[in-house]
């Protein structure tokens, strides 16, 4: 049992220290402090924790030689990276990151830049980092914190991991229901026009469009679609929100009119 929490510890200040380097690199990248990063809601990159275990794990702590453990964990990493990409996708139909702007990238779920990043860092995690980090922890759990406080870590873990997980769903619900509403609208204008076409046909009378009265229906329907997206829009919470600030560059695989549109909406609130 300790050694698990031990290991899970472990997980826990690496994937802080990832959230923590993510936010430093996107915001130097971007000139200014930028949203938090990650798909949990609390400072953590679980991607980093499980990257910097399993480099551990498989390299035995690092190679001998630096340059070894700068290849075999990055191409472990970038393993990590795309696996984690692919499976998210399936999961929750959409695409979390994409690299497709880089000239050296696979599928746009991992790039040369990136692989080289996390090759420097796994030489930094089992040459410089590890060794204090690991005895600060025996040294926590030897003195009975370790344990106490690994449990409750995972209590809020867990609670983060289905809050994250539910918001995800919500999205991917919202953005189906969100296409549902534009296709209808879409459907009624196409109606309403066919319809007009139809009586001017058939009444032989000049086709005049106030005689109709089609302007008005068209935004009756117009403003009936804005009510519902209106009220769509609305009911997304904190958790929903923060999501896709973290995720800029997300993409809905099945509605990716839908989540433009979105992202869109939520950009003018800020202005």
């Amino acid at each position: 049992m300790e050694k698990h929490l031990f290991t899970f510890f472990l997980l826990m200040v690496y994937s802080f220290i990832g959230w923590c380097g993510e936010m430093l690199y996107c915001s130097a990248c971007q000139r200014r402090l930028c949203e938090k990063r990650g798909f949990l809601n609390g400072p953590l990159c679980p991607i980093y924790g499980h990257g910097a275990l399993i480099v551990l794990f498989c390299l035995d702590g690092g190679c001998h030689s630096p340059i070894l453990t700068f290849l075999l964990g990055g191409i472990l990493t970038t393993m990590l990276e795309y696996l984690t990409s692919y499976t998210m996708e399936k999961l929750f139909h959409m695409r979390w990151w994409d690299y497709s702007q880089f000239k050296l990238q696979i599928n746009g779920r991992v790039c040369l830049l990136n692989s080289t990043l996390f090759g420097l860092a796994c030489v930094f995690l089992c040459h410089i980092a590890n060794p204090p980090i690991s005895a600060w922890a025996e040294s926590l759990f030897a003195q009975g914190i370790g344990v106490p406080f690994s449990i409750a870590l995972l209590l809020l873990y867990g609670a983060d991991i289905f809050l994250s997980i539910r918001s995800a769903i919500r999205i991917g619900g919202r953005l189906a229901k969100l296409h549902a509403i534009h296709d209808e609208l879409s459907e009624k204008l196409a109606a309403l026009r066919a319809e007009t076409v139809q009586t001017v046909q058939t009444r032989l009378e000049p086709f005049t469009e106030y005689s109709t009265g089609l302007p008005a229906r068209l935004e009756a329907a117009k403003a009936e679609a804005q009510q519902k997206l209106h009220a769509l829009y609305e009911r997304q919470d904190i958790f929903e929100r923060r999501l896709l600030r973290s995720f800029p560059t997300m993409k809905s695989i099945h509605y990716p009119e839908a989540m433009k549109k979105w992202k869109e909406y939520i950009a003018n609130l800020k202005k």
